[in-house]
């Protein structure tokens, strides 16, 4: 698990200087799959329940799942890749949203909430503590903010599976949920929305997974990292360094 995460943090800090004005989001989709099999590892999503890019490219207002096309990123945009990748039997997962050129000052605070967010739910793991208690860090971390999180979606427990239990929400109760079990895996990956605009679902085609946008077109931001659990702490798999907002 060091392994794969280090190299989806390594995948991240490789594709941070494209993510520029004018790149489509299935260049990103190569860049990152040829990488991946570079590195002798395999890009999990291709082909996951029927998805069929390498990469989820999520762009301004879909929250995640974003399937990689031939649309060019605009200045001003602001773009989550979510890269996941099975090396020797084991999957690592994170993303970041980048911001594509001159971003607008709105976009950049609602890109450091939702950082800030993760990053809230990342020091509240404790081993044997709950998965209530990181969901309650992310969204009492967003409360203090102008913005709203979406609790409809979270993170999830990885190793040998890509998600498995437990589910680890974006909100939640000290002391509620799962209890998080040393030597484990999980990821932290709280999205956070502009403004508190329902979430609305969309088919993409040959695949059971979904894809998701603000029903009213505002933006929305996320971070993740997989996260090891130790048995008296944790470690961050996928750390890498990641630009300033």
């Amino acid at each position: 698990m060091r392994r794969v995460g280090r190299l989806v943090g390594e995948t991240l800090e490789y594709i941070a200087p494209y993510v520029e004005p004018g790149i489509t989001t299935n260049q990103i989709d190569k860049l990152v799959h040829d990488f991946t099999l570079k590195k002798g590892a395999v890009p999990a999503p291709l082909g996951y329940k029927g998805f069929p890019k390498s990469v989820c490219t999520s762009v301004n207002d879909c929250l995640c799942h974003g399937v990689p096309d031939d649309t060019a990123l605009q200045e001003g945009d602001f773009v989550n890749i979510d890269v996941t990748s099975l090396l020797d039997g084991y999957y690592g997962d994170s993303s970041f949203t980048f911001p594509v050129g001159n971003v607008a000052e709105e976009g950049l605070a609602l890109c450091r909430a939702a950082l800030g967010a993760r990053d809230a739910g990342i020091k509240a793991i404790t081993p044997l503590g709950t998965t209530g208690t990181i969901g309650h860090a992310t969204s009492e971390f967003v409360e203090k903010t102008p913005y709203f999180i979406c609790k409809e979606i979270g993170g999830h427990g990885i190793g040998k599976v890509f998600h498995g239990e437990p589910f680890v929400p974006a909100f939640g109760v000290k002391g509620e949920g799962a209890r998080l079990m040393p030597w484990s895996c999980i990821t932290v990956e709280p999205i956070v929305n502009l403004r508190e605009a329902d979430m609305v679902e969309y088919p993409i085609a040959g695949s059971s997974i979904r894809y998701y946008r603000t029903q009213d077109g505002s933006p929305s931001a996320q971070f993740e990292h997989t996260i090891l659990i130790t048995e008296d702490g944790y470690e961050i798999l996928t750390e890498w360094a990641a630009p300033e907002l």
